[in-house]
């Protein structure tokens, strides 16, 4: 079964955008997966449509409302659509490899793209949806982060990369960041190949490979190392 995504925003006109080319467009074109974009204005009241309103104890901005959004979600994913249901959100969890993982390996996901100040926190409760969050900073809206989550699980999913152990050493993988990497030509401008990587002993190539990630990983990330020394122990 495909993989089915249904994005839920006021711009799908912004899709497929980059998920149409590439992995993630051949992918879609094979049909490993489905992306469906659904308008949320379809859902607005009155003569105008209305989307949004003004925030309740005042303030800046405007936002979304449960009830049209309560629609389109209803709408999207019925009863019986066993698929998670992701709201991006840069109050949400942090977009993690493992978690792409984990949606890669399901049946697929519902995809809330706010805007504005954000959306009434009862559809959250309401809907049971899940904040997601890729990186500490702020977008225009949730397009963008919901591209950037697809492109990451569509990858994931089988045969898409062509040869399965494409993403088995990349970074986060291994809870560690990547190795360096290196081609043709031997030299360029007086830089070398690592002697190791030519010698044909692959031993001593994949010992230098995990000696590079891990030190890559404490100058860059020692927050990764952490993580994975606190996994440990548990």
């Amino acid at each position: 079964m495909a993989f089915r995504a249904t994005v839920l925003t006021l711009y799908p006109e912004m899709f497929p955008g980059p998920l149409g080319v590439s992995l993630a467009g051949k992918a879609l074109e094979r049909g490993d997966a489905v992306l469906e974009t659904r308008q949320i204005r379809d859902f607005g009241k009155g003569r105008h449509r209305a989307v949004d309103d003004t925030p309740a104890g005042g303030g800046a901005g405007m936002v979304l409302r449960a009830d049209v959004l309560g629609e389109a979600i209803d709408a999207a994913s019925p009863e019986g659509d066993s698929r998670p249901r992701l709201l991006m959100s840069p109050r949400g969890r942090p977009l993690t490899q493992d978690f792409v993982r984990d949606l890669a390996a399901g049946e697929g996901a519902l995809i809330v793209c706010g805007r504005f100040e954000g959306v009434d926190e009862r559809i959250i409760e309401g809907r049971g949806l899940i904040e997601v969050s890729i990186g500490d900073y702020v977008l225009s809206g949730g397009e963008i982060a919901a591209m950037v989550l697809l492109d990451a699980v569509i990858r994931l999913l089988p045969g898409v990369m062509g040869n399965d152990q494409s993403g088995v050493h990349e970074s986060f993988e291994t809870r560690l960041l990547e190795h360096p990497h290196y081609t043709r030509p031997a030299e360029w401008e007086g830089r070398t190949i690592p002697p190791v990587l030519t010698s044909g002993d692959h031993g001593a190539v994949e010992r230098w490979r995990r000696a590079e990630a891990e030190r890559i990983t404490r100058d860059r990330r020692p927050d990764l190392l952490t993580a994975s020394k606190d996994r440990g122990a548990t």
